[in-house]
């Protein structure tokens, strides 16, 4: 589906109810760098909006799960959604609705609530180039069944990857990587997340690039 980007709405009128988004209001923290520096939870979408000015989000899918109650079977939509600065920050999210609109805004919310700094590079032996177009090292993330390895590339190689996880890669601003995949990627949401794990990991260790901050 077509990309669009997240335009803040109400952020004027925005009252914060957590330490962190009163932090952000009042100009005491002032990038996105800080909250993740200081380890500070983010728990209103709010404050994404207000430090990453147009991000981008886009729809992976969008399917009908039904429950049986009591009063009868409910119908409900589950949509993925996926959004990104196209600069090192990606987030993940599903919402389920009886509207198609509000499954829509729940995941979106909650995948601005789940956003993560993603460490690039130029981790390739092949091209050390020293840009940060691909992960700087191997990386693995896991969900389900899914199971995705990410690849250092040298530059021009491209997203060598499913659909699915050339959305979220694309959006965390990934442009050359090599991905192996296994397990059932049919499942899109288990695909993106086991992609999304991996991004998530490129932060799990300290690079001599860290020793200085």
């Amino acid at each position: 589906m077509a990309q669009e980007a997240v335009e803040p709405r109400g952020l004027e009128e925005w009252q914060p109810r957590t330490l962190t988004g009163r932090l952000v209001k009042e100009g005491k923290i002032t990038s996105i760098e800080q909250i993740f520096r200081m380890n500070l939870p983010i728990l209103e979408p709010e404050i994404v909006d207000f430090l990453l000015p147009g991000l981008e989000h886009e729809v992976i899918d969008v399917s009908i799960v039904q429950k049986m109650t009591d009063a009868g079977r409910i119908t409900r939509f589950r949509a993925v959604v996926v959004v990104g600065n196209r600069n090192g920050y990606v987030g993940l999210g599903k919402g389920k609705a009886r509207q198609f609109r509000f499954a829509i805004e729940k995941a979106l919310r909650n995948a601005k609530l789940n956003i993560i700094p993603v460490r690039r590079g130029c981790g390739s032996w092949e091209c050390t180039c020293g840009e940060p177009h691909s992960v700087p090292f191997t990386v693995r993330g896991k969900s389900g069944s899914v199971e995705v390895i990410l690849k250092p590339a040298p530059k021009g190689t491209g997203l060598v990857a499913g659909d699915v996880a050339k959305t979220v890669l694309r959006l965390a601003g990934i442009s050359d990587v090599w991905t192996f995949t296994k397990g059932e990627t049919r499942t899109s949401y288990n695909f993106a997340r086991a992609t999304y794990l991996a991004l998530r990991n490129t932060y799990r260790f300290v690079t001599p690039l860290d020793w200085g901050r």
